[in-house]
């Protein structure tokens, strides 16, 4: 049987495999077959038990002819398994199934990719829901490999649900070729689908099933163009037509698919002569070409360099660039030029073989080989001239070939051409002029004194007038002929005979060199003799620097500004001195003066002033220094400058009062718009900054400030009896941007004056009485004037008098002038019933003038009061009373006791004891002959009283020296 199942469970194209039931012996196919589309699959399961291969396996030979009788019941027992096994296979067979996903490419872990339970349409999967079957345990799904798929996904046992695992999912590095032609960190992308394939065994064994699941990635565009090398190079010949197109041979490449990848190219800068296509072939790779747009001339500009962007896609688009530099090839566009036309020389007749006679240069603007230049002589130069003159054809350089025959012709016109690759020769023509010589020149022969390297005599600036540079000796080698001999060229020599000797020839200076006027003289020592022959010596004199300059500010005043509150280390100015020397001893260095502050430093190479700490413009305004230039020369030279720095304000201070609080006493009554005070207020700062405006907070429907000179002033006049005080809050603003402020306590304090007459409270009217019984006891009170002052101190003491008495005896009361408490002085009479009237003045102790107000008190003295109408009768009439001008004393008592001196005491007793009886006496006799006299007088007023009203009329307004208006509460 083993030997025979195989055949029988492997069909011929091998897609189903088969097993063994364990309990049936019975072959479980399983097959696969796709349908549907979308994320989500059906999975249908197909048996590989047809009728036709039932057919084809009965009919199968045997593998040889000679079978033993065992062999045959196998046989028999395998046709007997044939025939029932169809039927357990259907009746206990598993599907399998392909599954198929796709997602994006970097998604987080746990992102559900599907469920193979619903996708597979199985039931009890979870294990909190019910079997399968009854007794039957619940499905459960695994991994059957732990593969490169495994690692990006989380399979659930359990329900079967697939999970984006931990590890990102990049398409680009799963699934992207390297190109044979593009670096390895460069991959290219596969055209095949990017896909994650998935093994899962579906068990329990009774329900077993294999699944394939597929996970397709989608692309994202996470990938950004790149250059293969970040720079390229392209020649374009310049000779190049308009619409030329170059092939840029490294595209970028983008890992990204479809419109993810590159899609255009453009250039950062095309310089208006060029342009980029984009070529896509039929594999969809896109090649930028680039396109000549304009006229090239290498000799106008060799190369161009620019930038080229790729641009992909995707949304937001992602740019890659790289360096293109487009040089311009050089092709034979130019010929040779001479920049004359002619050259005129001469050449001595006694010249030997090899002189130098002239050499010709021709320009071509090409490069290397386009640039070769040959030069020849033309047809025309006969070939006697060419055989005394040769020509270098490299180098241009004619010289003597042979010494000149006597016969020679005295000018030669050589034609020269200067021959490029396919160009028309350039032609020059050179006139040589042979001068015949028939005896031999002068000699001159040097010796030099200063220091002379190769003819050139060098010497140092500064030497002293009539330095000495050279001896010369001119000879005649003829020794028959005069010879003279003079200085040619300009600079400040001089050539002299140097006595005794004869043709002997001193050069010297005739003032000090300066080197920074001019380095380099040349001069010639020119010998004749006197048939006109002459010899020129030429001698270079180059001139040696020396430390003979100071280095020289540009100004020597130096003014600088800077903003105060400045960062630290903030940059001021870079100094620049000049030093005409060269070399090092023309390098400056710089240095501030001792008289620089701390916190300035100056960078003695780079010449750069800073400040290292904040500037404050109210501590200091101006800064004053020296800095200094120093060279390198030995010994060193230097020059000073001036610095001037001047701290520009900001507005950092705020207004800044005398005083937080400011106290003003004003006598009320006040004149409106009076000065009250003067409010002084500062700001450090300068200019607009340090303006002040001052304005009252509160109060100002009362109140105004003279913002100019800080005067308060009030609008209306000030009464202390409506407000005693005012208190105000004053802001100071100042001019900055933004502005600063500060605010005050102003406390106005109104002074008291006499305004207000004392004002009677009682009596409340000047016809109402008081009855006072006859029994009234002698110093018993009466009655009271009460008034009140609305002024303050002395101008509110109020003192009580009786200015007039009208009654049948009227002297019997007494008002104290302190309280206005009314007594009565003696006992009342039989004779003393009646009507007493007395006119009371109230006065206050203002200054400079008391104000008072008068008050009548009526006292009726009866036992009753039986007929009011009478009385009140008399009270309306008004009375003859004689006013006494008496005023009120009230005494005061000293606050400070008087310092008596010991020495005039006893004096001082004898004569108070003396004046005082004089003054007792006298005062008694005038009392004795007044209450005489009065007693007659008031006793015959007083009967009339009683019968009869008064007849008497007083003027009470006419009483003050002022009119006023008296009040009665």
């Amino acid at each position: 049987l083993a030997e025979v199942l195989p055949a029988i469970c492997m069909n011929g194209e091998g897609r189903v495999f088969c097993c063994l039931h364990p309990r049936s012996m019975t072959a479980v196919p399983v097959g696969m077959n796709y349908q549907g589309t979308g994320r989500r699959s059906q999975a249908l399961g197909t048996s590989w038990l047809p009728r036709s291969r039932h057919r084809q396996l009965e009919m199968g030979p045997l593998r040889s002819a000679g079978r033993t009788a065992s062999h045959r019941n196998l046989q028999h027992l395998f046709l007997f398994l044939l025939f029932i096994g169809p039927f357990n296979c259907f009746a206990s067979y598993s599907r399998a199934t392909e599954l198929f996903y796709s997602l994006n490419e970097g998604l987080p872990a746990g992102v559900l990719i599907g469920s193979l339970a619903q996708d597979l349409r199985l039931h009890g999967v979870a294990a909190e829901g019910p079997p399968t079957r009854r007794g039957e345990p619940a499905l459960s799904f695994s991994l059957a490999s732990q593969g490169l798929g495994g690692q990006y996904v989380s399979l659930d046992n359990r329900s079967g649900e697939l999970h984006t695992s931990a590890l990102e999912i990049d398409r680009e590095v799963l699934c992207l070729e390297t190109s044979a032609g593009s670096p390895a960190s460069l991959p290219a992308p596969s055209s095949e689908p990017c896909l994650l394939l998935l093994d899962v065994l579906v068990l329990p064994q009774e329900h077993f099933r294999l699944v394939k699941v597929k996970i397709a990635i989608r692309d994202v565009n996470d990938n950004a163009p790149r250059f293969p090398v970040p720079n390229m190079r392209l020649w374009v010949p310049e000779n190049a037509p308009v619409d030329t197109r170059l092939a840029i041979e490294h595209p970028a490449l983008d890992p990204d698919l479809g419109t993810n990848a590159v899609q255009t190219y453009r250039l950062q800068d095309d310089y208006g002569v060029f342009t980029l296509d984009v070529e896509e072939n039929e594999s969809g790779e896109r090649t930028p070409y680039l396109i000549v747009m304009g006229a090239l001339d290498r000799e106008a500009r060799e190369e161009y360099v620019t930038l080229i962007i790729a641009e992909d896609g995707g949304t937001p688009p992602l740019l890659g660039s790289a360096t293109l530099t487009i040089g311009i090839s050089d092709i034979n566009d130019n010929c040779p030029q001479f920049s004359d036309s002619q050259l005129n020389v001469t050449v001595y007749g006694n010249s030997t073989a090899g002189t130098h006679v002239a050499t010709i240069h021709a320009v071509d603007m090409d490069l290397g080989s386009n640039a070769q230049i040959s030069y020849s002589y033309s047809q025309k130069v006969p070939q006697p001239s060419r055989d005394l003159f040769h020509l270098d054809e490299s180098t241009g350089a004619i010289k003597l070939s042979s010494k000149i025959d006597g016969d020679a012709p005295r000018l030669h016109r050589l034609t020269i051409l200067a021959n490029g690759p396919g160009c028309i020769p350039a032609v020059i023509t050179v006139l040589v002029s042979i001068i015949k010589v028939m005896l031999r020149p002068p000699e001159v022969v040097p010796r030099f004194i200063a220091n002379e390297v190769e003819g050139v005599v060098y010497l140092k600036e500064l030497e002293p007038v009539n330095t000495p540079i050279a001896f010369f000796t001119i000879k005649d080698p003829d020794e028959k002929y005069k010879v003279d001999c003079f200085l040619d060229g300009n600079g400040p020599f001089k050539l002299s005979p140097y006595k005794p000797y004869n043709n002997e020839y001193l050069l010297e200076t005739t003032r000090p060199l300066d080197y920074e006027v001019q380095q380099l003289y040349e001069i010639s020592v020119v010998a004749w003799n006197s048939e006109g022959f002459h010899v020129n010596k030429i001698i270079k004199v180059q001139v040696l620097d020396d430390n003979d300059n100071s280095p020289v500010f540009p100004q020597q005043l130096i003014e600088l500004s800077i903003e105060e509150n400045n960062a630290p280390n903030a940059f001021l100015t870079k100094f620049y001195a000049t030093d005409a020397d060269s070399g090092e001893r023309g390098k400056v260095s710089y240095f501030l003066g001792p008289d620089a502050p701390s916190y300035f430093s100056l960078d003695k190479i780079t010449g750069v002033l800073t400040v290292s700490t904040q500037l404050d413009r109210e501590e200091k305004e101006k800064y004053r220094y020296t800095v200094k230039a120093i060279d390198s020369g030995l010994p060193p030279r230097e020059s000073i400058a001036t610095v001037t720095i001047t701290v520009l304000d900001k507005n950092d201070n705020s207004p800044r009062f005398i005083n937080k609080d400011f106290s003003f006493f004003v006598p009320e009554n006040f004149p409106g718009f009076g000065e009250i005070g003067v409010i002084s207020v500062t700001d450090a700062d300068a200019g607009q900054n340090g303006w002040v405006a001052l304005s009252v907070v509160n109060g100002s429907d009362i109140f105004v400030i003279d913002t100019g000179k800080g005067v308060l002033r009030a609008k209306v006049s000030l009464d202390r009896e409506q407000q005693s005080s005012y208190v105000l809050s004053v802001e100071a603003v100042d001019g900055g941007d933004p502005a600063l402020s500060s605010t005050a306590k102003i406390t106005v304090l109104l002074l008291d004056i006499n305004d207000n007459p004392p004002l009677v409270l009682f009596p409340q009217s000047n016809t109402s009485y008081l009855l006072v019984l006859p029994s009234t006891l002698p110093g018993s009170p009466i009655t009271e004037v009460y008034a009140v002052d609305k002024d303050t101190g002395m101008n509110a003491v109020i003192a009580y008098s009786i200015i007039g008495r009208r009654g049948p005896r009227p002297e019997s009361f007494r008002i104290d002038p302190k309280t206005g408490n009314i007594t009565l002085e003696e006992s009342l009479m039989q004779n003393d019933y009646g009507l007493y009237r007395l006119l009371v003045k109230v006065s206050d102790h203002g200054y400079p003038e008391p104000l008072h107000s008068t008050v009548m008190v009526n006292l009726f003295v009866n036992d009753t009061v039986s007929n009011e109408s009478y009385i009140e009768s008399l009270l309306r009439k008004e009375p003859d009373i004689n006013i006494e001008e008496k005023e009120p004393q009230i005494s005061i008592e000293p606050t400070h006791k008087k310092m008596e001196s010991p020495s005039c005491v006893p004096t001082l007793v004898a004569l108070s004891i003396i004046s005082l009886g004089s003054i007792t006496l006298v005062t008694g006799m005038g009392i004795y002959i007044c209450l005489r006299k009065g007693k007659k007088h008031h006793r015959a007023d007083e009967n009339l009283e009683v019968q009869i009203p008064l007849n008497g009329r007083i003027d009470l307004h006419k009483l003050e020296k002022k009119p006023m208006e008296i009040s009665n509460i």
